[in-house]
């Protein structure tokens, strides 16, 4: 509940190394035993349109977790280790089940990214079929993806394509036209080939790579594929991957 000046004092004053990470959405990074802990500031949503959201700070805890996406992300733990569920998250975790916070289409209105958000997690961490009411509000709102960046897309598409097997979410994600929407260059194939490069992977013991599943959902065509890498804006690296596949 501490304002992020604060927070950095106290960090700091404790001999902690701080990074103002986001400090206007009062996120503070700080360094301890060589590793990173984002500390945020609880908050409030005034203002949102699709990317971005202006926020007021507060003391309100069921205020901050209603701003979030999913109620599996708004568990609070105390300083006890007791934890704090205001919105189901605990039973969603125990049933494998993801969910929106209250009205989906709201949260989805308030940063587009959700919609891939949604079936990244699900790629990880769902079972069954996904909740219908996020699925449906995906489907009705996949337009306002046009309204993110490529490097934002890009980001969230390699951690679902990261997920041990994620063929369930991407046929999902097909249904409900977002794939289309976001890989264009895919074809209806393309998710077949990611079963069979699973199998590949699990039989050599390779570790998932988001960039060859990505390859290998679209067509070995050396146009497509250099569209595909400036569209999504790969690094250089990356870029450099796909041509010589």
């Amino acid at each position: 509940t501490t304002l992020p000046e604060e927070t950095i004092r106290r960090a700091e004053a404790a001999g902690f190394k701080t990074v103002p990470t986001g400090i206007e959405h009062g996120t503070v990074t700080a360094i301890a035993g060589g590793k990173a802990y984002e500390v945020t500031t609880l908050r409030a949503d005034i203002e949102t349109d699709g990317r971005r959201a202006k926020v007021s700070f507060g003391r309100d805890w069921k205020l901050d977790a209603e701003r979030r996406d999913f109620t599996i992300n708004a568990l609070y733990a105390e300083a006890d280790g007791n934890v704090v569920d205001l919105v189901g998250g605990i039973a969603d975790i125990a049933a494998r089940r993801l969910r929106f916070i209250g009205d989906a289409e709201a949260r989805i209105r308030e940063d587009y990214l959700r919609i891939l958000r949604f079936f990244r997690f699900f790629a990880w961490y769902g079972d069954g079929r996904p909740d219908a009411e996020g699925l449906k509000a995906c489907a009705r709102l996949k337009d306002g993806l046009g309204q993110l960046s490529a490097e934002r897309i890009w980001s969230e598409l390699k951690k679902l394509l990261s997920a041990p097997d994620p063929s369930r979410a991407l046929l999902w994600m097909r249904q409900a036209g977002v794939l289309t929407s976001v890989l264009p260059e895919s074809e209806k194939w393309g998710i077949d080939a990611i079963h069979g490069l699973i199998r590949t992977e699990r039989d050599l013991g390779w570790t998932a790579d988001p960039l060859l599943r990505l390859e290998a959902m679209v067509p070995p065509d050396a146009a497509r594929l250099k569209t595909l890498a400036g569209r999504l804006k790969f690094s250089a690296a990356e870029a450099e991957r796909l041509r010589h596949w």
